[in-house]
């Protein structure tokens, strides 16, 4: 997957939130719907790659619904005891989404293989008629869900459950088409198996960008050292120290940090920061800036540029 960050920050409202809330409940709708008829397909016809897709498509309403109250959750104003504002609430989502992912995807896994040694009767027709149903659901709820995609991880989850799921039906189509023309019921299993590794694979490139946010980690699209000496490089800035620079959530990046100011320009010391917060704002596109100012003195060599010190209380 392209990760399409940069210092597009401000596209986020082309859709209106409700319409956008509409577009994930309407999706939801639809793949709670097909989950049930593929369970049921799955039973009577004896495919276990229908029931594989299935459980893909019941952690595809999950993943919407979690998103869709993440999403109405991240609009609550800021107060004062989540001063931050909620919106990693979509990434607390996000990170549960890929994590039930895993679960299921290891359990199909080992399902899958335990099918190769005990191979069951599959029927080929109601395998496919099913999986088509899928295919078609899979692709409308693509669709509701793409445009969304580009600005936020947490639909960017559950739009790649959608993508992996129409690839599982269309998987799922081939393994009953094999059961039809050849009477091959292996293929079933070994279908099973690929959509559990496909969806193994895809959480593996998504989910490190979660955990990043939550363990309060520099936007991967700044580079910190870049973002310091910039702050170095202003007028009167004698150096800088007690860097921490994360991203509040997806896109909003945040930085606080203790300026040292040269003794001479200290009574400048206000302008000096302004075109400090200034700076960060135009060329890095941090807006959440706190700057603590010193006056720079010879005990400040010792400093940390980033982070803390280790002693207690710094």
């Amino acid at each position: 997957m392209a990760h399409h960050h940069g210092h597009e920050g401000h596209n986020h409202h082309h859709i209106d939130p409700d319409a956008g809330d509409m577009r994930v409940a309407g999706a939801i709708g639809v793949n709670m719907l097909l989950t049930l008829a593929q369970v049921i397909g799955g039973i009577l016809s004896g495919s276990l790659a229908l029931i594989a897709d299935a459980l893909h498509n019941f952690s595809d309403a999950i993943a919407l619904i979690i998103a869709f109250f993440a999403r109405k959750i991240t609009r609550r104003p800021a107060d004062p005891r989540m001063s931050y504002g909620y919106g990693r609430a979509e990434v607390v989502a996000a990170l549960v989404n890929y994590t039930t992912l895993i679960v299921l995807s290891v359990y199909l896994l080992y399902e899958g293989v335990m099918r190769f040694f005990q191979p069951e009767p599959v029927n080929g027709w109601m395998v496919v008629w099913i999986a088509a149903l899928a295919l078609v659901v899979d692709l409308i709820t693509a669709a509701l869900t793409y445009s969304m995609s580009k600005d936020s991880m947490n639909i960017r989850a559950a739009f790649i459950h959608n993508v992996a799921d129409a690839l599982g039906s269309v998987a799922v189509i081939v393994a009953g088409a094999a059961v039809i023309l050849f009477g091959w019921t292996w293929v079933d299993p070994a279908v099973t198996i690929l959509i559990s590794v496909y969806i193994l694979w895809h959480v593996k490139s998504e989910i490190g960008e979660t955990i990043r946010v939550l363990m309060l980690g520099a936007p991967p699209n700044l580079s910190p050292e870049d973002v310091a000496t910039a702050i170095e490089a202003t007028e009167g800035v004698a150096g800088v120290h007690h860097i921490h620079l994360w991203s509040m959530q997806e896109k909003e990046p945040a930085l606080t940090a203790h300026l040292e100011i040269d003794a001479q320009s200290w009574t400048d010391a206000e302008t000096i920061r302004l075109v400090v917060k200034n700076t960060l704002k135009t060329q890095f596109g941090i807006g959440h800036v706190t700057l603590e100012m010193e006056r720079a003195g010879p005990t400040h060599a010792a400093l940390p540029r980033f982070g803390h010190d280790n002693l207690q209380g710094s």
